[in-house]
């Protein structure tokens, strides 16, 4: 081992027990280890930042889903930017900046056979920065971007609703909904998001659900009707929204942050014939579906970064792994303003 890495201790956070409701401290586990030189064909990153997303209180649940649940005793998944720190892998050299998965740990050895599933890719910071990789540029902008374009397949006129429209996903999905030539309209929690999801990321109009009713807010702000809704919230929220979508209207259901840490049934939508009166379709999306296709959006959406036409938000949490918990609860008290990001360590 070189002398550098000898001395190097790695601290990760793992699933200690499936949490009930919120997730609370005994549902995770610390641990240290030293950290270990890559084999044959293998790459050892450290991290800088990881992203936080909603989708990962779905991760800590036993039972089927689009992806396994990680393990009683596995480090918690997480996906991040790193460097590359050693390698024995000719497609990766030592100080390449790399997106992929991994976890919420300091340092991930990556072996040479999990390399394709790990996602460990090169990012080019001259197109964004490591923050950015984690936002527009990252998972959340993926899911943006095709939710929208691929299941919404927007139309220039066309009124397209977000909700959690502040939100990582949510601020793309809006801004690259106004580039196509659409009408936007956000719902966010609080005056201060919805101020500034109309005069910074340019939405024509914001509802503050926890300050006046989402009803209210559709009936004046999508007088015509709704034809696009992206929902990032579930529950009462969509409810609503269905009663106001046009005819061939489509609903991309992305998440429900509003049902993740319920201890009862998820409450599904009571309004879901206006589907069949609408001739409307509702459809789920995954962002790993469209993991060929990251390069078509990251090189379109870093354009629009650098002419200016789009911005991304990132809510920057210090205080390396070790605050990962109480900071991964903030998505769900809707604290965080933007997109959620842990740094770990400086670049």
């Amino acid at each position: 081992m070189t002398a550098t890495l000898a001395h190097l201790k790695n601290h990760q956070v793992r699933l200690a027990a499936r949490p009930q409701g919120l997730p609370k401290a005994s549902d995770w586990q610390f641990t240290e280890e030293p950290v270990a030189e890559p084999a044959d064909g293998g790459v050892l990153v450290k991290t800088l930042a990881l992203s936080l997303d909603p989708a990962m209180r779905g991760w800590m649940n036993e039972g089927k889903s689009y992806i396994p649940p990680v393990g009683i005793g596995e480090v918690m998944r997480a996906g991040g930017i790193g460097v590359v720190v050693a390698s024995k892998n000719p497609a990766f050299a030592v100080g390449d900046h790399v997106t992929g998965g991994p976890g919420v740990q300091e340092y991930c050895l990556v072996p040479a056979d999990q390399l394709k599933r790990s996602g460990l890719a090169k990012i080019d910071l001259r197109l964004g920065s490591v923050t950015q990789w984690l936002n527009v540029l990252g998972m959340p902008g993926m899911t943006g971007y095709f939710g929208l374009m691929d299941i919404g397949q927007p139309n220039a006129g066309e009124t397209v609703v977000v909700s959690g429209a502040a939100g990582a996903v949510g601020q793309t999905v809006g801004q690259v909904a106004k580039i196509k030539g659409c009408r936007v309209v956000g719902i966010a929690g609080g005056a201060a998001k919805c101020e500034w999801v109309v005069k910074e990321l340019g939405f024509d109009a914001c509802i503050d659900y926890k300050g006046g009713s989402v009803k209210d807010g559709l009936k004046e702000h999508c007088p015509n009707g709704v034809d696009i809704y992206f929902d990032n919230v579930g529950g009462e929220i969509l409810d609503t929204v269905l009663t106001r979508i046009n005819r061939k209207a489509r609903i991309i259901i992305c998440g429900a942050i509003s049902q993740y840490n319920n201890t009862t049934a998820v409450q599904g939508p009571k309004n879901y014939l206006s589907l069949l009166v609408n001739r409307a379709r509702m459809e789920g999306m995954v962002v790993f579906d469209y993991a060929d296709r990251y390069g078509v959006a990251i090189a379109e959406m870093a354009g629009y970064l650098q002419q200016g036409r789009m911005k991304s938000k990132e809510d920057v949490v210090e205080g390396g792994v070790k605050v990962f918990p109480e900071t991964l609860n903030k998505l769900f008290s809707g604290e965080n303003f933007g997109k959620l990001v842990l740094k770990v360590a400086d670049a």
